[in-house]
């Protein structure tokens, strides 16, 4: 029997490698948000989709775009307006006069990124077109269903302040997105050094694609296998099971919430160079991961109380297990 020194094996390895390349490619059109970028890292391990939610002109867009622009997969953007049909993303049939046949037209849905930009500005029958792709990676259109190319994410960009001509997303969608990032203002040397690097004659190079889509399904596959002991598994179901029970919220976390946050947990350890998952982990990515999923009762929003701080209520109160680094049989 041989202990694990550092944790590492093949796909922590690589995923460790990967997460490090993207941060120093992104981080030259994004500044400062290394925090950000590690969570959409952890949701493209995850094949798993994004809301990106901000005020305006904080770099949401910039974001997914830059992330699309390191993988060398398709990408199509989808501006969200109130006048966007469901044809409009997954695609119609048309009569083609020429071999007198109908066939299909594909929207921007069939694509590997997905950027739905502003997404809260599409009525909610537009919004629900996306239902099916998110979660079954597949469109249906007159009774036909084809499949989406995989890897499949969808980010999503939403301002959550502005009210007028936006149609909240359904809890039905919010829960079909994996994590919920929020970049937040930068500070002042950040926000100086985004001043200087865009406010000179030539703008930063294209940034290049550092990994292809079959490499990325191979790594996502062995992210899956990152060691997920019981009691780690235990504590992220009794964070879930808490926010059922807590005073405050009236929708509490989903059991796919749970799921969602055990596989972001194991992508998360790969990035950090572990094999095993650690409680941290799960305690880290709490608040991204179940936060856009939860739905406080009427009267705790009348009187202020916002999800994040009642989830870090339910994470202070909730015991984490204390275990030792895992060990491997050797053969």
């Amino acid at each position: 029997m041989t202990e694990q020194n550092n944790g590492r094996s093949g796909p922590a390895d690589s995923a460790a490698a990967l997460g490090q390349q993207l941060k120093a490619e992104i981080g030259r059109v994004i500044i400062g948000k290394e925090e950000a970028v590690e969570l959409l890292v952890v949701a493209l391990l995850c094949e798993g989709h994004t809301l990106i939610e901000d005020v305006p002109g904080i770099g949401k867009t910039t974001l997914a775009k830059a992330l699309a622009q390191c993988l060398d997969c398709g990408f199509s953007r989808i501006q969200f307006t109130p006048d966007l049909l469901p044809s409009d993303v997954t695609g119609i049939f048309f009569f083609n006069q020429k071999n007198s046949e109908f066939e299909f037209r594909a929207g921007p849905v069939h694509a590997n990124i997905i950027l739905a930009d502003e997404i809260n500005r599409a009525t909610p029958r537009t919004q629900s077109s996306l239902l099916e792709a998110m979660e079954e990676r597949q469109v249906t259109v007159e009774g036909e269903t084809m499949a989406l190319p995989r890897p499949f994410l969808v980010l999503a960009t939403q301002n959550p302040v502005e009210l007028e001509g936006t149609f909240p997303l359904p809890e039905a969608q919010l829960d079909r997105f994996l994590l919920r990032i929020a970049l937040g203002y930068p500070n002042e040397d950040d926000e100086v050094a985004i001043i200087r690097r865009y406010a000179t004659p030539s703008p930063p190079e294209p940034l290049a694609p550092i990994i292809g889509r079959d490499q990325l399904m191979e790594l996502a596959r062995g992210v899956r296998g990152v060691y997920l002991s019981d009691a780690v598994t235990g504590y992220a179901v009794a964070l879930a099971r808490a926010t059922r029970e807590h005073e405050a919220i009236e929708l509490g976390a989903s059991p796919r919430a749970t799921l969602a946050l055990c596989r972001a947990a194991q992508a998360l350890a790969a990035l950090r160079g572990r094999d095993f998952v650690v409680p941290d982990d799960v305690k880290y990515l709490c608040t991204p991961v179940l936060s856009h999923r939860l739905l406080l009762r009427h009267h705790h929003r009348l009187h202020g109380a916002a999800v994040d701080r009642v989830l870090r209520g339910i994470v202070d109160n909730t015991p984490a297990p204390v275990e030792p680094v895992p060990r491997v049989v050797g053969s």
